[in-house]
Parts: C-alpha cells; structure tokens; sequence
C-alpha cells in the first residue's frame, strides 16, 4: 500500500465550524485519515493533515475543495497570511521520495476535476507544474483573490492550467501541486515593526541571497510582528538554522523573539535535528525514538 499525504490550506481560522465542517467531509472518504488539524485566527486560516492512497487522498482533497467553496466568501476574507482562494493551497507530499511521480499524477487529475465540476480555476506549481514560471507558489498567488479578479481574464499570463478564466466570486482559485515535505514555521518577535519583520525575512530567504531552501515574509500579527517561513528541504536549511538566523538579526536591532512554532506536522528526523544542536548530542538520530522503532517492528510484522 503507498500512502501518500495531503496537506490542503483553507482561508478560514475563526470559525471552527467551518473549519470542523471542511474536515468531516474529508475524513467522510474511506480510506483518507485525518492527522491533524491546526487554526490560527490572527492568519485566519487553517491547515488540514491526511494521508491515503492517491485515488482516496484525491477524493478527499476534492471533497475539501467543494467545501470550502460552499462555505468560505474571499468577499469577506481578512488575515494576514496572503491567499487567492477559499481552499488556498493543496499539496501531494510523498511520504517516500521515489513516490513523487504518484503525487504529481494525483495532482494532475484533481486539478482538472476541480475545474471541470466546480468551475475554478486552478494553477499547478511545483513540481506539478506547466510552466517553468507557476513552480513558486508566490509567484502562482501573487495579487491575491483581489489582484486575480481583476486581471485573470485580460492577462495571458494569468490564464489557469484547468477550470474557466474567470473567477470563483466567492472561492477564488486554487493552487494544487506535488512537492516534497515541507515545514512552515514562524517565529514571532517582541516589536510591533512589521518593517523589521521584513526586513529580516528578506536577510534571509534564498531569493534574495539568504539560506537556501528557505522562503521567508514578513507579517504583522496580534500583539506584534512574525517572520512567517517555509523551509523547502529541511535538511538543507533547519529548524535550527532558521530560528538562529531570526533571532541573530533581530537581537543586532535589540529585538528579542518572543516565541516560534511549527505549522501542521513535521518529519521526525527535522526533530531530531533539533535535539542534537540542542543537546550537542550529534549521533542522536530516528533510530534513538521509541515510537519510531516500534512502528519498523509493527510494519515488518504486517509485511511478512
């Protein structure tokens, strides 16, 4: 069985029956399980976990998509994290490498499906996409639901890979892809600057000459300012390389980080990371969590 995941971003944290009632109907399809769920008020948005076979995780996905478009008007949308659509952003990770291929073809399909039955529009990026120029998803949701509105019908470069050339008016579009895992992390700082916020995340996102495999905002938040930060290949680019190089900046401006978190759910071995620059214990690794070799002895006993 190749379980793959799916990790789709609904522009709606405030509401948490909303919310509930875009995961029921994901974790309504048999076979697609629900791992995790996490809202937050301030980005007003939500990130839903599950894994499944591709045909159950594309069937989940859609599911998803249709309800966030029932429920969720961009008309009304406030937050600080950008989007263009009520289902955001919906990816494929494969659990194993060599598996990315399924993840691109599930991709692919549920692309042409969502514009087909729900008349979206939908752009393809990373790995799954068709032009060289959609791979970066801030590239694929510059202007937001707004700035899309006005131009996705004139501008050729605007057209959607599937779905209509026009906008949900409610749902906007979706970007839909295949990449590999991910880590979105925040930290938060003690200022109010969101100029400062900006700044940093410009220091040190790869764009912009910064660390590699790291994308990097600045955004104002409730109570202060957050360097928001998706680590692209965490073996790259760490969790620790990451916070190390927030705090160093903004402690040379006399800002202090308040605190960091972690966005939906990471690899083990991105802990473990953690654990050996924390603890200096540099052979640390997986093969040190219980958890982890109970679950090999589990999957070895089901597989004989």
């Amino acid at each position: 069985m190749t379980l793959i995941e799916c990790v789709p971003n609904f522009s709606e944290g405030r509401r948490r029956e909303v919310v509930d009632e875009i995961t029921a109907a994901i974790a309504a399809v048999d076979g697609a399980h629900v791992l995790d769920v996490q809202s937050d008020a301030v980005h007003n948005r939500s990130v839903v976990t599950f894994v499944g076979e591709a045909r159950a995780a594309a069937e989940a996905a859609f599911r998803g998509i249709a309800a966030a478009a029932r429920l969720i008007d961009l008309n009304v949308h406030r937050g600080a994290h950008p989007r263009f659509g009520a289902a955001d952003v919906v990816p494929f990770v494969p659990l194993k490498a060599a598996e990315l291929g399924i993840c691109v073809m599930a991709a692919s399909e549920l692309a042409a499906r969502v514009g087909r039955e729900l008349e979206m529009p939908v752009y393809l990026y990373e790995e799954s996409a068709r032009r060289p120029e959609r791979r970066n998803l801030a590239d694929v949701r510059s202007g937001e639901f707004e700035g899309l509105r006005e131009t996705i019908g004139t501008d050729p470069a605007r057209r959607p890979d599937e779905g209509p050339a026009r906008i949900h008016p409610t749902a906007g579009a979706v970007a839909i892809g295949a990449r590999p895992p991910l880590i979105a992390y925040n930290v938060d700082l003690a200022s109010d600057d969101v100029d400062l916020a900006k700044a940093i995340a410009a220091e040190i996102r790869e764009r912009d000459g910064g660390l590699p495999k790291l994308k990097a905002i600045g955004l104002a938040i409730d109570g202060g300012v957050q360097v928001s930060m998706n680590l692209t290949d965490y073996r790259v680019t760490s969790l620790t390389t990451a916070f190390a190089a927030v705090r160093s900046r903004a402690g040379v401006r006399g800002v202090d980080v308040r605190a960091s978190e972690v966005v939906g759910l990471v690899p083990v071995e991105a802990l473990a990371e953690v654990a050996r620059a924390a603890l200096q214990a540099p052979r640390l690794g997986v093969a040190n969590v219980l958890e982890s070799r109970v679950l090999d002895v589990v999957m070895e006993v089901r597989d004989e």
